[in-house]
């Protein structure tokens, strides 16, 4: 089991480093990825101990909400896009400012399990909410951050030429829970 663990992780983390490509930034030699203890454990309905804005404004359209992903999003973030994992998924990127281990400490916080530390260099930090199935799915339903800012690197670019802010140091994926949900 925890070689499928390893492959699984592998997977999703492989989105994170082709968007890495795509966005001009090279993926790190000697990248190991660790094993995962244990399966994550389902999402809480707690609130988390940061504080979020109280009213959050409604998103442009196209932009997806936590109702229509089954995820939370972390306040500050913004949508980047979204990208066909295969077998009826997709995996939805989100950029924020915020620095990664706050972001990481928001989720620990709001999904109530402390996830893992699949990558020291680059940090990237797992947290799987949802069983794996492997006949029906790419990616596990759950969220990935990653620090695009090890190494010196400025961030990940944001897409939108002329937006604010030119880039983030700090990226959000979320694969929802369910295929059908999110779309």
């Amino acid at each position: 089991m925890a070689g499928v663990r390893t492959s699984v992780q592998q997977g999703v983390l492989a989105g994170f480093l082709l968007v890495g490509l795509a966005a001009g930034l090279e993926a790190q030699p000697g990248q190991t990825p660790r094993r995962s203890p244990g399966a994550g454990s389902p999402p809480s309905a707690q609130a988390p101990k940061a504080a979020a804005p109280a009213a959050q404004p409604t998103p442009p359209p196209g932009v997806p909400t936590e109702a229509a992903l089954g995820m939370p999003v972390y306040p500050s973030a913004q949508f980047i896009a979204s990208y066909d994992a295969g077998r009826g998924q997709r995996y939805y990127l989100f950029g924020t400012t915020a620095p990664f281990s706050e972001v990481v400490s928001y989720y620990k916080t709001l999904l109530r399990q402390k996830g893992d530390l699949v990558f020291d260099q680059p940090p990237t930090h797992m947290f799987e909410v949802g069983n794996f199935r492997e006949e029906s799915m790419s990616f596990p339903p759950g969220v990935t951050v990653k620090d695009f800012t090890w190494g010196g690197s400025g961030g990940y670019l944001n897409p939108k030429p002329g937006a604010q802010p030119e880039r983030f140091p700090t990226v959000i994926q979320i694969v929802p829970l369910s295929a059908g949900r999110g779309r």
